[in-house]
């Protein structure tokens, strides 16, 4: 239901209905009615996306910088850090300020290619979170369980593997996708009940047959999900069972710590995800959608240098000297 009193109220259905009943040309791209609301709400609503996104971008750039500037955060796992913190920067961009526009302009069009593209960029850094996610966890399993191999298994070479890698395979999947939807036709009005082009909602306005889509998404969707999402299971199993040989309560604790960070960023990541991808199609929400995408496209990005940064003494002291000589340099 939209929080208008009626369809005149909302200048893109006027808009849209003067080009199906004028020339007769119609409207080639999709309007997002993900977070439009009434100019009672508007300001407020743009202010609190505004400052999430300000904190977002921020807390991930102090993180990246803080780790290049300190020589003591120059190990695999602040590497993998680093790009988890580039991705969410690119992740929150590709959808929070065209959605800040939208709700300010109150007129939020999208061209086919506009969506197409913004659909890529997020498809792809979302398959990336799952990759770093995976790496980080398989760095925490190589620090616990052999420890007196952690140089040699996770040395420079292999570290730009684990992050090159991903990025192949991710941008081949989000092409994938988008070859087979580029061939799709979209019935009027193509009303999106979303803030940002994701796959699903689109692919609910297309005419023509999308079952090769379902089945793309299904298979190569939920196989990157699946065994990354397994292989991080698997990996806390093996520490969990490392942990246990530890023989002191304080000692089992201390080990486990290191990886109570990741384990809340895979806790929040996966379980909003699970909320829009992995229930039945028969539950299908439209609100629902909205929020679980809320939360891992603007919440997860912004929460991410807190849990990374607030429980780790190392990250802590490195932000204060970034920090430091930055107001240094600022008082010159």
């Amino acid at each position: 239901m939209l929080p208008f009193k009626s369809e005149d109220e909302f200048p893109l259905f006027r808009y849209s209905r003067a080009m199906h009943q004028g020339n007769g040309t119609t409207f080639s791209g999709f309007i997002l009615l993900g977070l439009m609301v009434g100019s009672e709400q508007q300001m407020l609503i743009f202010a609190l996306f505004l400052c999430m996104y300000l904190v977002t971008m921020v807390g991930n750039s102090l993180i990246i910088l803080a780790i290049i500037s300190d020589t003591h955060l120059h190990s695999p796992m602040y590497f993998f850090l680093a790009n988890l913190s580039f991705t969410d920067i690119c992740f929150t961009t590709t959808t929070v300020p065209k959605m800040l526009a939208d709700i300010q302009s109150q007129n939020p069009s999208i061209s086919f290619v506009g969506c197409l593209t913004q659909m890529y960029f997020f498809m792809l850094l979302v398959d990336l979170d799952n990759f770093l996610l995976a790496a980080m966890a398989y760095d925490r399993y190589i620090a616990i369980c052999h420890p007196l191999h952690y140089a040699a298994l996770l040395n420079p070479k292999r570290c730009a593997l684990l992050v090159v890698i991903p990025w192949v395979i991710s941008n081949l999947i989000s092409a994938l996708h988008l070859s087979l939807l580029s061939h799709l036709s979209f019935c009027d009005p193509r009303v999106v009940p979303h803030f940002f082009c994701d796959l699903e909602p689109i692919l609910r306005l297309a005419c023509s047959d999308t079952r090769i889509n379902n089945l793309l998404i299904l298979i190569v969707g939920g196989a990157v999900v699946f065994i990354l999402f397994t292989f991080i299971l698997v990996s806390y199993v093996l520490i969990g069972t490392a942990v246990l040989g530890v023989p002191s309560i304080k000692g089992k604790w201390k080990t486990f710590s290191t990886c109570g960070s990741h384990l809340s960023a895979v806790t929040l990541f996966y379980g909003s995800l699970a909320g829009v991808y992995f229930l039945p199609a028969s539950s299908y929400s439209a609100e629902r959608d909205k929020v679980a995408a809320i939360m891992y496209t603007v919440i997860t990005p912004m929460m991410n240098p807190f849990i990374y940064s607030l429980r780790n003494k190392y990250m802590k002291r490195a932000l204060r000297r970034l920090l430091s000589k930055k107001a240094f340099l600022w008082s010159w």
